[in-house]
């Protein structure tokens, strides 16, 4: 196999796992690891992958994964004051659904240490980690193929096992809540099209979301106001806005 092939074949690898081993490239290939090496660092000179330990990661995955850890660090304060608004909302005995949302974590870490036997429902890695720990949490998780992100499960897979399920109640993320435009929005394709299917099952539903959201449209519109039920948010929104949903059967709930 020529050179440019091997390398053509090394992207592709990384395209669909998001990550290559040195050890295991020269296996494939039945080249030394020094000539893999070699061709990692010529690919990472050309800004095709960039290169880790023991192997390599493509660029885009690198970049996706920096966003989300991005994303946990921000707005702290509002995700905890919407989470503990979530909280309020739930009962003992019902199935909560608990979306991929970094205020899914923070309605986990509120959940991590409660004496209350809450059943959980989510395709996220964090709560389940994070909740597997308290004995009182009954707690299923939806599988399949994880995320480029790495924080959940958006897959065929996992829309299968999750549609078999009826959540009493589902908290929903969202990148975009544009309330004038009636459109509730995620930058990802797939994980949209989760959180309609999960809107569609749920016997109640609330988009959980800052405030800093409200009036944005991102990517890919997954649902519209009249199909929820609410929408949490951390700050007092503009009375013309407040209306505006209520119009649609949709309650704003401001954290205190």
């Amino acid at each position: 196999m020529f050179l440019e092939e091997r390398q053509a074949k090394i992207l592709e690898m990384l395209e669909r796992d998001g990550k290559v081993l040195v050890k295991e490239l020269a296996e494939i290939f039945g080249v030394t690891e020094d000539s893999i090496r070699k061709d990692l660092s010529s690919m990472e000179l050309d800004g095709k992958l960039r290169r880790t330990y023991g192997g390599a990661v493509s660029i885009e995955e690198k970049l996706q994964m920096t966003e989300a850890n991005r994303r946990r660090i921000s707005d702290v304060e509002a995700k905890r004051k919407i989470a503990a608004a979530a909280v309020k909302l739930m009962k003992q005995g019902d199935l909560i659904f608990l979306d991929i949302s970094t205020i899914s974590i923070a309605i986990a870490q509120i959940l991590e240490k409660t004496e209350t036997p809450y059943k959980i429902f989510t395709n996220m890695v964090d709560v389940l980690v994070m909740l597997a720990r308290n004995p009182k949490i009954n707690l299923f998780f939806a599988g399949g193929q994880i995320n480029q992100s790495r924080d959940g499960f958006s897959d065929v897979l996992n829309m299968e096992f999750i549609s078999k399920f009826r959540p009493d109640i589902a908290f929903i993320g969202a990148f975009g809540v544009d309330i004038k435009k009636n459109s509730l929005s995620s930058r990802d394709i797939a994980g949209g099209i989760h959180k309609a299917r999960l809107i569609e099952i749920s016997k109640t539903s609330y988009v959980i979301a800052e405030s800093r959201k409200i009036g944005v449209e991102s990517t890919y519109s997954f649902s519209t106001l009249e199909k929820i039920n609410g929408i949490i948010t951390d700050s007092k929104l503009p009375e013309s806005l407040t209306t505006a949903a209520e119009k649609l059967g949709t309650k704003i709930i401001v954290a205190e």
